[in-house]
């Protein structure tokens, strides 16, 4: 990675306390969001599944961090959908957005208690109002890691999700895990999609006060 120099311990040479005021595009999604549209194409023994949800979703800025002179704004969120009418879990998610304003690079973290975790990414203009983030399985950057049974059943080879935030003050995303499943010839495309708005002003990161 180019532009940070050689000293890898060095500190960044310019850190704002106000991550709220720092997230590029990530600024927009900050706070408490519910979306009662959610749509859900999910594999089944008898074929593609859709199933709407409710979801509700929190974004909250963290203190800012880095890797020596790497300097990374975050958002961390907790993510939690259920089947309309219902009150189990549908779906549980948690995770971080992050943003680097260096390399304009915009990255997100998430973790479901399936025993899976992604890291995916994408590039960005601080002002930008659609960006689209990906991850591929195999990789050591950016990548995918599932446990057993889901690598021989369930194996997923890439995740894409693209967010735009909207003039009304809504924003939406739309995500497409490609997966190759046990028994199966063509690689199964389980998408994702919802409409949110807030309900919750975000709380300013600590040391923002």
């Amino acid at each position: 990675m180019s532009g940070y120099g050689s000293d890898i311990y060095a500190d960044p040479p310019q850190v704002s306390l106000d991550t709220l005021a720092s997230l590029g595009p990530l600024a927009p999604l900050a706070g408490v969001w519910e979306g009662e549209r959610g749509v859900d194409i999910a594999p089944k023994a008898a074929g593609p599944r859709t199933q709407g949800f409710f979801e509700r979703i929190s974004l909250e800025p963290v203190d800012p961090g880095n890797n020596g002179p790497q300097l990374l704004y975050a958002l961390r969120y907790h993510t939690w959908m259920c089947k309309p009418g219902e009150k189990g879990t549908y779906h549980d998610q948690v995770g971080y957005w992050l943003w680097e304003p260096a390399t304009e690079t915009v990255m997100h973290s998430l973790t479901i208690p399936r025993g899976q975790t992604v890291l995916a990414v994408g590039n960005a203009k601080a002002d930008a109002r659609t960006f689209t983030l990906e991850a591929r399985r195999g990789t050591t950057d950016y990548g995918i890691c599932s446990n057993p049974f889901l690598e021989e059943n369930f194996r997923t080879d890439s995740f894409t999700i693209t967010v735009t935030v909207h003039d009304d003050g809504t924003w939406s995303y739309e995500e497409d895990t490609v997966m190759m499943i046990k028994g199966q010839t063509e690689r199964f495309h389980h998408r994702d999609s919802n409409r949110l708005h807030r309900v919750a002003a975000p709380t300013p990161n600590p040391l923002a006060g």
